[in-house]
């Protein structure tokens, strides 16, 4: 992974250094690129999941994905980071490489497009027989061969940053909902990504757990660094997105600002699903 200044910015390729504050978002004005996606497509066992997907996420954007469930989100996030390997379709790195899934990707290629990234899941998905810190330090020392003391040093201090430098040495079980997916957080962090996933973050989250988690994301936007979220949480998509996208059946119906998606949208599909999640209660 790309190295990062003492400032926290990020250098030419790489992300704002994880344990740092930043009061903005150091690149975004550039429109560089870090993740261009063309025509990407995905079936399992015959059902088309993907149906043509076109994504750009330019460095130090937020990008928000929302849809109904069973809308190919997830399947996104996955392909990005090499989880599932698409059918069809490109993906262009800030490096300039294109990766054809069209035609044969090598395991290489799919290492060099998960490394970029780090994806912080539904379920938490921390190894249970691993202490927090163990957990967080697992890819930096044993993936990405960094020197054990100073990955160490790095995760308590990223540990501090969420308000967990006392759980270090617990484990998963003894740890809350939340307190769990502030670990994955940290963990995606301690790998130093270009761009950070995270797949429905708050969605396995008691109610009130919510607003911890949502809290830590929206700092990370604030500081810089380049994130999809796929969410539910349509009130901290509208807070937090540079762009909404909205997906349906495995197609991208609308995107644009959250203020023209979320507030105005253009597609009858998108306003029957926008009328459907904030229909009141009494209705």
């Amino acid at each position: 992974m790309s190295p990062t200044d003492p400032t926290g910015a990020p250098d030419a390729g790489g992300a704002p250094d994880p344990t740092r504050a930043s009061s903005a978002r150091p690149s975004a004005a550039t429109g560089e690129s870090v993740l261009s996606v063309r025509g990407l497509t995905k079936s399992f066992g015959g059902t088309a999941v993907l149906q043509g997907i076109d994504l750009d996420v330019a460095r130090g954007r937020v990008v928000a994905i929302i849809g109904p469930s069973g809308s190919g989100k997830t399947t996104v996030l996955r392909s990005l980071n090499s989880l599932e390997v698409p059918d069809g379709g490109t993906v262009t790195l800030s490096t300039g490489q294109t990766l054809d899934f069209g035609g044969r990707v090598s395991r290489r290629e799919l290492l060099i497009l998960r490394d970029r990234s780090s994806m912080v899941f539904q379920h938490f998905n921390l190894f249970p027989h691993m202490t927090v810190l163990q957990n967080v330090v697992e890819g930096p020392i044993r993936v990405q061969r960094r020197d054990p003391e100073e990955a160490r040093a790095e995760a308590r201090a990223l540990l501090a940053r969420v308000g967990l430098e006392s759980k270090a040495d617990a484990y998963p079980s003894e740890l809350s909902g939340g307190q769990q997916q502030r670990v994955g957080i940290v963990r995606a962090l301690a790998l130093r990504p270009e761009l950070l996933l995270f797949d429905e973050p708050t969605s396995a989250l008691d109610p009130e757990l919510v607003g911890d988690v949502l809290t830590v994301v929206k700092e990370l936007a604030d500081e810089g660094w380049t994130m999809i979220v796929v969410t539910h949480e349509l009130e901290f998509a509208r807070r937090v997105a540079d762009e909404v996208v909205f997906m349906d059946a495995g197609v991208v119906v609308e995107r644009g600002t959250p203020a023209d998606v979320l507030n105005a949208p253009r597609q009858p599909r998108t306003q029957q699903f926008l009328r459907r999640v904030l229909r009141p209660l009494d209705e």
